[in-house]
């Protein structure tokens, strides 16, 4: 293979022939590149002042300029988007590609967030309630849920009870019940009119219902003045029934695993920590696929990509300073050529993440909301016609 620019180069034979012509072979099948490859080497090379000059690139060179000139592209403009849509993608299943797609901007990210002030107040979140219950015996008010329940349903895993099913029996109940009491002072509605004999399934009355909101009302205030209250005492899982226990019975209660609410590794059903996009670093944009970009961007990495086709005949000429000749020395210009890629590559850079950065979400909010205003402003400049009916 010749050591210089013989003026033409076939990137179609050359992969034919088995070899990959380029080091990483991104975008060896996409045909737009392969058809784009030779034209891209030829205007370089001429672009460095072929074939006045030689140029001492090889056809594989100008390739992996081109190559990297198209990574060196997506990568950019991939850099922005994952800034942009990161928030709406967090959480996301990392196999979902979103090279090339719109993302539709969602609140996933905060009602994941506001999911675990929903496990707080036990109205949804990602950790799992359970239930539980324990033996309460007559006369006995304190009971360590650790080892009553803890210790022999969870393997010693510490609990959070989040509720407790202890409650004085409803009132409704004890006010239709015809057997609940007799005499004067029972809150039976049938004892009540002498009644309580009878059996409630053929004795009717027509009665407004606040007379029954009233009679509830009575029995409440009679168990909150007159008797102890239904309640417990909960500390460090340990809790005090009262009143005191005069019958066995199981207090059922709602709790969770502490290490489940504590874990930072929390997911809905069915995913995988190691799945979804958690940062920067495994949200799914790919190398975009060049036949998909537009003329704009395809410009950019020509540029680009003579920028480092001159920085790399920059450094093989300067590997040789100068070069004695008969009676005199010729100096090579490749520090040169490197100092001019160098500005040349980062001017360009520059120039995209300005235009990716005007582009973004927030400064079209904002252009939109100019121009509303703008119009808005105009519009009242314009005469209002007058009718006469």
């Amino acid at each position: 293979m010749e050591a210089i620019w013989p003026g033409s180069s076939s990137f179609s034979e050359s992969y034919a022939a088995g070899n990959s012509p380029t080091p990483w072979g991104l975008y060896d099948t996409d045909n737009e590149f392969t058809a784009s490859a030779d034209k891209f080497a030829n205007w370089s090379a001429k672009r460095l002042g072929y074939p006045i000059m030689a140029v001492e690139l090889q056809d594989t060179q100008f390739w992996t300029c081109f190559e990297e000139s198209v990574t060196e592209y997506s990568a950019q403009v991939n850099q922005f988007n994952i800034r942009e849509n990161l928030l709406s993608l967090r959480g996301q299943a990392t196999g979902s590609n979103v090279t090339h797609k719109n993302v539709t901007p969602n609140f996933a990210a905060n009602i994941r967030i506001a999911e675990q002030y929903g496990t707080e107040a036990g109205v949804g979140g990602t950790v799992d309630f359970k239930s539980g219950s324990i033996d309460i015996a007559s006369g006995s008010q304190v009971y360590d849920l650790n080892a009553l329940w803890a210790s022999p349903s969870e393997s010693g895993q510490a609990i959070e009870i989040r509720k407790v099913f202890y409650e004085a029996t409803p009132a409704i109940h004890r006010y239709f019940d015809p057997y609940a009491g007799t005499g004067a002072g029972s809150y039976n509605m049938l004892d009540s009119f002498g009644w309580g004999g009878m059996t409630p399934a053929v004795q009717f009355m027509m009665m407004p219902i606040y007379a029954d909101l009233l009679r509830v009302q009575a029995i409440e205030f009679n168990d909150q003045i007159r008797k102890s209250a239904f309640t417990f005492e909960l500390r460090n899982n340990k809790i005090r029934i009262f009143p005191l226990p005069t019958t066995n019975y199981k207090l059922h209660f709602e709790y969770i695993l502490k290490a489940d609410r504590d874990t930072p590794l929390q997911t809905r059903f069915g995913e995988k920590a190691d799945t979804l996009v958690s940062d920067y670093s495994n949200v799914p944009y790919d190398n975009m696929q060049y036949k998909y970009i537009n003329d704009v961007g395809k410009q950019w990495i020509r540029k680009y990509g003579l920028a480092l086709s001159k920085e790399l005949l920059g450094m093989v000429r300067s590997k040789y300073g100068s070069i004695p000749v008969p009676n005199a020395e010729t100096t090579l210009d490749g520090d040169t050529l490197r100092g001019e890629a160098t500005t040349e590559k980062e001017a360009l850079v520059t120039e995209l993440r300005e235009n990716l950065e005007a582009s973004s979400r927030k400064m079209m909010l904002e252009a939109d909301s100019e121009e509303s205003t703008r119009l808005l402003e105009k519009l009242q400049k314009v005469p209002l016609p007058i009718y006469i009916g």
